[in-house]
C-alpha cells in the first residue's frame, strides 16, 4: 500500500487533510498549556489568553466527529491527553535540570514552565472529560436532527462542554488552595469565565461549516 492510502483508503492526498486536521488540534492543545499562564482583561473579566485558543479545539473535534465519526474523536481526544502528559513529565524534567553557566534566564523558564503539578492536572482532566462530552452530545444530536442544523449541535454541544471544562478545571486547579478560595468562589470565578468561552464558542461556529466543506471536498 502507498504512502497516500494508508489513512485514506483510495482517496489520493485525504491523509494530508486528516494529518493536519490532527496536527493542528495536538498544537492547539500544547499551544494553550505553554501559552495560558498568561492572565488578561477581556471585556472586564480577567482570564488566560488560551480562551482564546480552547472554542478552537472544540470546534476541531466537532468537524472531526462530523466527518470521521466518534471512535475516531475519541481516539484523537486521548491522543492529545497523552500529548500532555508527555509534555507534563518533560517540562518538570527540564525546570529541575541545572542550567548552564551561559544560560542567564533560568528564574525566567521556570516561572513560565515551572506550572504547578495540580494547575496542569486540572487542565488535563478538564480537557478530557470535556472532549468526551462534546462528542456524546454532538453525535446524539445529529441522530436527533438526522444530519441537520450543524450550528445547533456544534453550539450545543460546546455549551455544555465548555461549561464542564471550565468547573472542572476551576476546582481541581483552586479550590480551597487557601481558606478564600471556597466553592462559592470558585463558582463566582467560573461564572464569567464560561460566559467568555461561550462567547468565542458562537464567533467561532462558521470556523466549523469551512472546516466541514473543506475536509469534506476532495483535493483537485
Amino acid at each position: 500500500m502507498s504512502e497516500k492510502t494508508i489513512l485514506a483508503g483510495e482517496k489520493p492526498y485525504a491523509d494530508l487533510k486528516l494529518l493536519t486536521l490532527v496536527s493542528v488540534f495536538v498544537g492547539m492543545l500544547v499551544g494553550m498549556n505553554l501559552l495560558g499562564g498568561k492572565i488578561i482583561t477581556i471585556f472586564g473579566v480577567a482570564g488566560s489568553v488560551a480562551v482564546f485558543i480552547v472554542p478552537l479545539t472544540f470546534a476541531i473535534t466537532d468537524i472531526s466527529t462530523e466527518l470521521y465519526g466518534k471512535a475516531f474523536t475519541r481516539k484523537l481526544t486521548l491522543a492529545g491527553m497523552i500529548t500532555l502528559v508527555i509534555l507534563m513529565i518533560y517540562s518538570a524534567i527540564f525546570v529541575l535540570l541545572e542550567p548552564n553557566v551561559r544560560f542567564g534566564a533560568n528564574e525566567a523558564y521556570g516561572t513560565i514552565f515551572g506550572s504547578s503539578l495540580r494547575i496542569i492536572i486540572a487542565s488535563i482532566v478538564a480537557f478530557g472529560l470535556a472532549q468526551l462530552q462534546d462528542v456524546f452530545i454532538f453525535e446524539r444530536i445529529r441522530k436527533i436532527t438526522k444530519r441537520k442544523y450543524l450550528w445547533i449541535r456544534t453550539n450545543v454541544s460546546t455549551f455544555a462542554s465548555e461549561l464542564v471544562d471550565t468547573t472542572v478545571f476551576m476546582f481541581i486547579a483552586f479550590y480551597m488552595v487557601t481558606p478564600k478560595f471556597d466553592a462559592l468562589f470558585v463558582i463566582k470565578m467560573i461564572i464569567p469565565y464560561f460566559q467568555l468561552k461561550i462567547a468565542f464558542a458562537v464567533l467561532i461556529t462558521p470556523v466549523v461549516y469551512a472546516g466541514v466543506k473543506f475536509f469534506r471536498r476532495p483535493i483537485a
